[in-house]
């Protein structure tokens, strides 16, 4: 990955957003920008200096990751005289940006007593903008993951069918993502049964999944800090009923639509809109109770958000979901859910496990 060339992106935009330097407390963010992987990290972004402020416990770690991703900074490893380095790299008078979306009002008033005679000014999801777009690195790190789920998936739904519990069928999918080669699950699996598929984000239980349960599986693994993303929805006996199969149509065709409408230049709000309009043809706008989709990377949930809300535009490289899903109260839900690549005229899934209601 491109890893040192990133903090001159936000060098670019430092003065578009009205600062002088930038303090970078996000963990997500510190690690796009360096590479360092510890739980305790501040970024200083100057004009002309990069500096890593870190405690003792990660004195070689930040060393050792900073050289591998070929980033060069000042390193400063305190616990005690964060303000004190702060101070120095800003001059009295200094325009001051700090995460307005991760720092605390408490952090701010910290800030304020440490800068006197600096203004602090409240950075709005710059690197988050930044982090959008993922470089061929990132894009290969996602595309390794989500085949890691793929194959964790196609071992786990021949046991559907053998009466396992939810909790079962989770601990599974994680084990063999990890034997797979995952560094671990890129969030919680779903596996949520029966009822519970009426929750669309439900935690496995010890419920015993039955023959003619709906059952959403929602699964990612992680490598190298980059998360995949994927749901499929199977009948575990491998009958749907009439009105299972009549839900799972539906949905398979309102996801089918959103992939298709993904390319760049497309605003993030039409990929929600188709999803919704086709939803709506078949009577269960009401059942579809999220957004469409989300940016996936470092985080699973991140830029762009594809929702009624949304109001960006897709653009080539970004790595997006598409899952529209329908709940209903007591009967279940289904939810099918891909991660694209967004390119030039259309795009690129990463995730390939097939899509059917037969396990």
């Amino acid at each position: 990955m491109e890893v040192a060339s990133r903090a001159e992106l936000v060098r670019d935009a430092l003065d578009r957003v009205g600062v002088d330097l930038l303090v970078v407390t996000k963990p997500a963010n510190v690690r796009w920008l360096t590479g360092f992987t510890g739980s305790n990290g501040q970024l200083v972004v100057t004009a002309d200096e990069l500096i890593a402020i870190t405690d003792g416990r990660y004195r070689e770690q930040i060393a050792a990751e900073l050289d591998a991703s070929g980033v060069t900074a000042t390193v400063e490893v305190t616990t005690t005289e964060v303000g004190d380095i702060l101070a120095r790299a800003a001059p009295s008078g200094a325009r001051l940006g700090l995460e307005s979306q991760h720092v605390t009002w408490k952090q701010h008033d910290q800030f304020a007593a440490w800068l006197p005679g600096r203004e602090l000014v409240a950075v709005d999801s710059l690197l988050e903008e930044l982090r959008k777009t993922k470089d061929p690195g990132e894009r290969s790190r996602l595309e390794r993951a989500a085949a890691m789920a793929d194959g964790a998936l196609s071992r786990a739904v021949g046991e559907l069918g053998n009466r396992p519990t939810e909790r079962d069928i989770a601990q599974q999918l994680d084990a063999t993502m990890i034997e797979l080669g995952a560094d671990e699950p890129s969030y919680d699996t779903i596996v949520a049964s029966g009822p519970n598929a009426a929750l669309p984000h439900a935690h496995p239980t010890r419920r015993v999944i039955e023959g003619d349960d709906l059952v959403i599986i929602d699964v990612g693994a992680r490598l190298d800090g980059y998360g995949s993303d994927m749901t499929r929805t199977f009948v575990a006996g491998g009958d749907p009923s009439g009105e299972q199969q009549r839900l799972y149509d539906a949905v398979i065709e309102a996801q089918a639509a959103g992939v298709e409408a993904v390319a760049d230049g497309v605003e993030e709000r039409h990929i929600d809109d188709v999803c919704r309009s086709v939803l709506g043809d078949h009577g269960l706008l009401d059942a579809f109770i999220h957004g469409t989709g989300h940016g996936i990377g470092l985080e699973i949930h991140e830029e762009p958000i594809l929702s009624p809300r949304s109001t960006g535009i897709l653009r080539t490289g970004l790595v997006v979901t598409v899952e529209p899903g329908v709940y209903l109260s007591e009967r279940g839900g289904v939810r099918i859910e891909d991660s694209v690549v967004v390119t030039d005229d259309g795009c690129e899934p990463i995730t390939h496990s097939p899509k059917r209601v037969v396990p």
